[in-house]
């Protein structure tokens, strides 16, 4: 069953989405409030997220903005903003589509079915020594525990992984970064790879990054 998460202030249009979402069979999660929401999304670790612009607190595009520089997970924005400009902004920030309210709710489950789709179709599950990695979402999975890599973390693992036993200099992890869009100078690449190590250490890959001086990184 799918888990579905709403981000919506208005308690009417949530407890219409959450009827129209588990008549449809998916599964519902809701914020216990509008703090913290960042956290509460990564304890929840949804398969879509329904994000409406105008929340307390924080905007839903600097949110989408956040979310989008650590994870893929799917995000639908349903908004009453209606101008095409809108629309523009959050796409350019990384919606993976944008309805406005009113809304059908036929239409509404025709683009949530749409968008679970793309993203099952593009996604990819890799094993390390007994973890399963799901490059679309992040995450590392041994037995019930689940670790969640940042977006530049799972960049950096995935093309590791893809060439494991050889070394891989620092200059092609910059340049893989660079080439998803993603901007990282040389200490930040370190400070990454550090992260990386511990993530790998606490689910019970200790030492499975060697460090080559002067020439880069081997996944063991």
């Amino acid at each position: 069953m799918k888990k579905i998460m709403i981000l919506e202030d208005d308690r009417t249009i949530v407890e219409e989405l959450k009827e129209i979402l588990q008549n449809s069979g998916y599964q519902v999660c809701l914020l216990k409030d509008f703090e913290n929401i960042e956290q509460q999304i990564e304890e929840t670790i949804p398969d879509l997220i329904l994000l409406d612009i105008n929340l307390p607190y924080q905007n839903g595009n600097y949110i989408l903005q956040n979310l989008r520089k650590k994870s893929n997970v799917p995000i639908i924005m349903v908004t009453s903003k209606n101008s095409e400009a809108d629309e523009v902004l959050s796409m350019s920030y990384g919606a993976d589509d944008y309805i406005t309210k009113p809304y059908n709710p036929n239409i509404l489950l025709l683009r949530i079915g749409a968008v679970l789709k793309r993203f099952e179709k593009g996604s990819e599950v890799k094993t390390y020594k007994g973890i399963e990695v799901n490059m679309q979402k992040g995450i590392l999975k041994k037995a019930e525990e689940e670790i969640i890599l940042t977006k530049n973390e799972m960049i950096i693992f995935n093309y590791l992984l893809n060439h494991q036993k050889e070394i891989v200099t620092r200059d092609e992890l910059m340049t893989t970064l660079w080439n998803n869009e993603e901007y990282i100078n040389d200490n930040a690449l370190s400070v990454n790879i550090s992260r990386l190590r511990a993530k790998l250490k606490s689910i019970g890959c200790e030492n499975a990054i060697d460090t080559r001086k002067k020439i880069g990184y081997l996944l063991k």
